[in-house]
C-alpha cells in the first residue's frame, strides 16, 4: 500500500513539540512518510540540545516529483530567525507559525495528502483576540462553517460544544442548532472514518441538569437537541449530570460524552487517560489531529516530556 505522507507543523518553536517529535520517531516506526515543516535551524539545535541524532531529508518544493524518505526525517524548511535552541515564548514566533500553517494547507489542498498533525501553540501571543483556538483557525484557513473539536480514544472519546471559552460567556453561545450540528458532524465521523455505529451521552450545563432560574437549558436547549437526533436515528441519551456521567458503570456504556464546555468534559478525560487521547478536528477537509498538551513552556529544554500523544496521534493517521 503506497502511504500517503503524513504533514506536520512543529508549531510554537518554544515548545516541548520537537522533544517529544524526536521520542515519537525513535520509539516507533510509522507506515506513512513523515514530512515536517519547521525551521531546519531549529530542529538542528533543539536536535542537538536534546542529544538526538537523526538523517534529515530535506524536501525541495519547487521539484516536480517530491521524493520521501521513510527511514528519514523529511523536512521542509521555513525560516525563522533562531538565537538558540529554546526561547521566552513572545509574538516574535506568530508569522514564522503563520507561514508554517499556510503552507501545510497549500499542500494538503493539492492533494498530496489527506492527513496534518500540529503541534502546540500559544494562544496568549498567537490567537490572541483572534481565534478562539486552532480548531477554529483552521476552520476559518479551509473556509469550513461546520466542524468540532473531538478528544478521542478508542474506549472513550469526548465532544465539547463550546471550546476555549470564558466560563461565564458559554450559556449564551448556547444553542439548538450549534449542539445537533456538532453532534451530527462527530456521529457522521464515527459512521464514515472509523466504521463505528457510536453511543453518544450528552451531558446537561448546570448541576445535577437543574436551575434555580426560570430559564433551565437542560430543558430549552439539550433535551429537545436529543430528541431530535434520537428522531434522526442516532444511538444518544442525555442530559445526563455532569458530575456522574463519568463513573466507571456509566461511562463504559458510551463511545462519546458531549459536553457543554471545555473543562466540563476535557478535565475527567485527561484525569481518566492523562496522555492517551488525541485531539481531532472533525469536519474539516483533511483529517486533522493534534497531541492533546500546549507548548509546556517550564519544561523546556528538560527532556522530560512524554510523547504518547503524539505517537498515537501518528498511529491513528497510519490507518488513513
Amino acid at each position: 500500500m503506497n502511504y500517503k505522507p503524513i504533514i506536520i507543523v512543529a508549531g510554537e518553536p518554544n515548545s516541548i513539540f520537537l522533544e517529544i517529535f524526536f521520542k515519537a520517531f525513535k520509539r516507533k516506526k510509522f507506515k506513512s512518510p513523515i514530512l515536517i515543516i519547521c525551521s531546519h535551524k531549529l530542529f538542528l539545535m533543539q536536535m542537538k540540545k536534546l542529544n538526538f541524532n537523526f538523517k534529515i531529508n530535506p524536501i525541495n518544493l519547487n521539484l516536480n516529483k517530491l521524493s520521501f524518505k521513510k527511514n528519514r526525517i523529511n523536512l521542509v524548511n521555513v525560516d525563522y530567525n533562531a538565537k538558540k535552541a529554546f526561547e521566552k515564548i513572545s509574538s516574535k514566533s506568530n508569522k514564522y507559525i503563520e507561514n508554517c500553517f499556510d503552507l501545510a494547507i497549500k499542500l494538503l489542498k493539492s492533494g498530496l495528502s489527506n492527513k496534518f498533525i500540529n503541534g502546540p501553540i500559544s494562544k496568549k501571543h498567537f490567537l490572541k483576540n483572534r481565534y478562539l483556538g486552532i480548531t477554529e483557525y483552521l476552520a476559518k484557513k479551509t473556509k469550513c462553517n461546520k466542524f468540532a473539536m473531538l478528544i478521542y480514544n478508542k474506549k472513550l472519546s469526548v465532544l465539547p460544544i463550546t471550546t476555549h471559552l470564558p466560563l461565564k460567556m458559554v450559556s449564551g453561545k448556547l444553542n439548538k442548532k450549534e449542539i445537533i450540528n456538532k453532534i451530527q458532524i462527530v456521529n457522521n465521523f464515527y459512521n464514515e472514518k472509523l466504521n463505528k455505529k457510536a453511543n453518544i451521552a450528552v451531558t446537561g450545563l448546570n448541576p445535577h441538569c437543574e436551575s434555580v432560574h426560570d430559564y433551565n437549558e437542560d430543558v430549552k436547549l439539550i433535551k429537545p437537541s436529543v430528541n431530535y437526533l434520537k428522531n434522526k436515528k442516532l444511538m444518544i441519551k442525555g442530559p445526563f449530570p455532569a458530575d456522574t456521567i463519568f463513573l466507571k458503570k456509566n461511562r463504559k456504556q458510551f463511545d462519546i460524552i458531549v459536553g457543554m464546555y471545555h473543562d466540563q468534559v476535557l478535565t475527567p478525560m485527561k484525569t481518566l487517560n492523562e496522555y492517551d487521547a488525541i485531539n481531532i478536528t472533525v469536519g474539516l477537509p483533511f483529517i486533522r489531529v493534534s497531541p492533546d498538551h500546549g507548548p509546556n513552556e517550564k519544561m523546556l529544554g528538560k527532556n522530560k516530556s512524554n510523547p504518547l500523544s503524539l505517537i498515537n496521534a501518528i498511529t491513528f493517521l497510519d490507518k488513513f
